[in-house]
């Protein structure tokens, strides 16, 4: 996504955290009153996709975030994955994650994500795509007084 998209990000991100609160380590309640110049940086520090559905409204967001730090560049970690409730089940999730493997792909050497154990679909969906699990994180998140466990994922990029 461009600079000049960071509305349209905003208000999908923030749409993300309110209506699956358990999928992300982010709050509503913590990104909602963040200042403009907050999101600016979010998509200046990370690549940062969108997916339109047929509406042609923007339907989805991920991001790829790649340390800076030399020890750590090998490694990408896809984040902030969000479709909208109604475009769901249309392969959408599907062609962003893919669009970030292929972006990490140019520089790194493996790709990283958490997701939240009874998140099947996107646990599947994942699997699909060649991610292997390598550990659970019991209680990862705690939303309204439930806890909810995640799963550390990995996808090898070397050819």
């Amino acid at each position: 996504m461009l600079p000049s998209d960071v509305g349209l990000y905003k208000e999908l991100r923030l749409e993300g955290l309110r209506e699956t609160p358990e999928a992300f380590g982010a709050s509503y309640r913590d990104e909602s009153t963040e200042v403009f110049t907050y999101y600016c940086e979010l998509l200046n520090d990370s690549y940062v996709f969108g997916v339109y559905g047929n509406t042609g409204i923007l339907a989805g967001i991920a991001g790829l975030r790649i340390s800076k730090k030399e020890k750590l560049r090998h490694k990408g970690t896809l984040w902030g994955m969000y479709i909208k409730s109604e475009a769901r089940g249309n392969g959408l999730a599907k062609q962003l994650a893919s669009l970030i493997i292929e972006t990490a792909k140019e520089t790194t050497e493996e790709l990283l994500l958490t997701v939240v154990a009874s998140n099947i679909p996107a646990v599947n969906l994942y699997k699909a795509l060649g991610f292997i699990e390598y550990g659970i994180e019991p209680r990862a998140l705690k939303v309204q007084g439930t806890y909810y466990d995640e799963l550390l994922m990995l996808l090898r990029l070397e050819t």
